[in-house]
C-alpha cells in the first residue's frame, strides 16, 4: 500500500446512515467525491469532528483534539484554552487525503471555525445560524432568511445561504478584512435583535427555548472564536440518511416557499454530488469576496465609549447604529457655552406627528415629546412628556429613521437657540 495515497477504512460495509443502507464506505466515497469543492473552504481553518463510530443513531462525541492515532502527516494547529491548560490541537483538513481519513474514523460532520489560522483572532464571516423552534421548520427559517437578506441589501452587505442538513439554514456574509470577533458579534446581535423587534411574531434572538415555540430563533453567538459551524458541503448526521449541508440560491428558497415543499431543500449525498457538477461551488465567493463592516461596528471602540454618560443607555439600547442615522453616543465634549445652555425642538413625523423638545443639561439633551405641537399662544399649554436623554450630537440631527427602527419617521429641526 502506498501510504501517500491510501488509507485503510477499518469495517468498512459498517452502516452509519440505516437509510438506504449507507455504509463507512460510502461516506468515504462521498468525501473523495467532494474533495475538490470541499477543500478550499476549509483550508487552513481549524476544526472540530464530530465523530459517529456506531453511526448516526449511536453514541456520537465531538473531537477537538487531535486524536492519539492521528498520522503525522495531517496538519494540525495549536490554539491556547480560554480556561487555560495544554492547548488545543486542532485538526486542519488541507488536502483530499487528511478529508479521507477524517472519514474513515466515521467524523461524519465537520465544524470548521470562521477563522483561518495564523490569524485566529479575525473571522473571515459574519454566520446567522436560522433555527427552528418547535412547530417551526427550514420553510420558516426560509422566510427569516429573505427579512436577514433585506436589512443586511440595505447596509450593502452581499449575503449567500446553505441549508444546514437538519432542519435549519445558515446566512454568511463574507468580510475577508481586518476584523475582530468582537466587531462581528456586536453586529450580528443588533442586526439579530433589529428583526426580533421588527418581526417578534417570527423571530427570537433570545437564548431561552422556551420562546422559540413557532418561531425561528437566529443565532448571532456562533460569532466566536471559540464557536464552529457545520462545513459547507459537509454530511450531517441527524437523520437516517446522509442528507449534505448545501449552499442554495436565493430563487431556489423562493420556489420552497412558493410551493410550501420542504423536500426541495433536502439534499442526500449523491444528489448533492450531481448538482455540484451542474451548477458548480455557490460558495466560490465567500472566498474571495471583500466587504466591510457599517463604520459603527469596525471601530473597535465602539462598544466602549470612554466617558459616555450612563443616563444614554437607554437611547444607546433602542437604537441600532448601523441602520439609522442619529448619532452615537461619543465622549462629552467641553460646553463652550458657559451658563448659556442650548436647546432644540424637532418636527417628528413618526406614526404620530408630534414635536421634540431637548434641553442641553449635564452632557446630554434633556428631552420630551409634545403631542400636540409646540403653544404659538401666551396663553396656550400643552402637554410634555419626558422621554430618554439623547446624546448633544442631537441637536442638529435632521433625517430619516428607518421603517422598524425605534421612532421611526422624519425629524426635522423647527428651531434651535441658546438660553439668556
Amino acid at each position: 500500500m502506498n501510504r501517500k495515497t491510501e488509507i485503510t477504512v477499518s469495517h468498512a460495509e459498517k452502516i452509519l446512515y440505516p437509510g438506504g443502507k449507507f455504509t463507512k464506505s460510502g461516506v468515504v466515497d462521498y468525501y473523495r467525491r467532494v474533495a475538490p469543492y470541499l477543500l478550499p473552504h476549509f483550508r487552513n481553518r481549524p476544526v472540530t469532528l464530530r465523530r459517529y463510530p456506531d453511526g448516526v443513531f449511536g453514541e456520537a462525541f465531538y473531537e477537538k483534539d487531535a486524536p492519539g492515532f492521528t498520522p503525522d502527516w495531517v496538519k494540525t494547529f495549536a490554539v491556547p484554552r480560554h480556561e487555560g491548560g495544554p492547548d488545543i490541537n486542532y485538526i486542519l483538513i488541507n488536502d483530499r487525503r487528511t478529508l479521507i481519513w477524517a472519514a474513515s474514523i466515521a467524523a461524519l460532520e465537520l465544524h470548521p471555525f470562521l477563522h483561518r489560522v495564523p490569524h485566529i483572532e479575525r473571522p473571515t464571516h459574519i454566520v446567522f445560524d436560522l433555527d427552528p423552534g418547535e412547530n417551526a421548520n427550514v420553510l420558516s427559517c426560509a422566510e427569516v432568511s429573505f427579512l436577514l437578506r433585506d436589512v443586511l441589501t440595505r447596509l450593502r452587505l452581499k449575503c449567500f445561504a446553505k441549508v444546514s442538513g437538519s432542519k435549519g439554514i445558515q446566512v454568511y456574509v463574507p468580510l475577508n478584512t481586518a476584523v475582530t470577533y468582537d466587531q462581528t458579534q456586536a453586529f450580528a446581535r443588533a442586526t439579530a435583535e433589529l428583526l426580533e423587534k421588527n418581526h417578534p411574531d417570527k423571530i427570537v434572538a433570545d437564548m431561552a427555548k422556551n420562546l422559540r415555540v413557532g418561531k425561528v430563533f437566529i443565532d448571532w453567538s456562533q460569532n466566536a472564536d471559540f464557536k464552529t459551524t457545520v462545513g459547507v458541503y459537509s454530511l450531517r448526521a441527524k437523520r437516517a440518511r446522509p442528507y449534505v449541508s448545501m449552499p442554495v440560491h436565493w430563487k431556489e428558497l423562493t420556489k420552497a416557499l412558493k410551493k410550501s415543499d420542504a423536500a426541495l431543500l433536502d439534499f442526500e449525498s449523491e444528489k448533492a454530488l450531481q448538482r455540484l457538477k451542474r451548477v458548480g461551488d455557490l460558495f466560490a465567493p465567500l472566498r474571495k469576496l471583500k466587504q466591510k463592516l457599517p463604520k459603527e461596528f469596525a471601530s473597535a471602540s465602539r462598544s466602549k465609549p470612554d466617558h459616555v454618560p450612563k443616563s444614554l443607555s437607554d437611547y444607546n439600547a433602542k437604537r441600532h447604529f448601523a441602520l439609522t442615522t442619529e448619532p452615537a453616543p461619543q465622549s462629552p465634549r467641553r460646553s463652550e457655552q458657559g451658563s448659556r445652555r442650548r436647546f432644540v425642538v424637532q418636527k417628528h413625523a413618526a406614526s404620530h406627528l408630534h414635536y421634540d423638545f431637548r434641553l442641553e443639561m449635564h452632557d446630554v439633551l434633556k428631552s420630551w415629546a409634545v403631542p400636540k405641537g409646540v403653544p404659538l399662544k401666551a396663553d396656550e399649554t400643552h402637554s410634555a412628556f419626558e422621554t430618554e436623554d439623547h446624546p448633544v450630537d442631537y441637536l442638529k440631527f435632521e433625517g430619516v429613521i428607518p421603517r422598524g427602527e425605534y421612532g421611526a419617521g422624519t425629524v426635522m429641526v423647527w428651531d434651535i437657540a441658546r438660553t439668556k
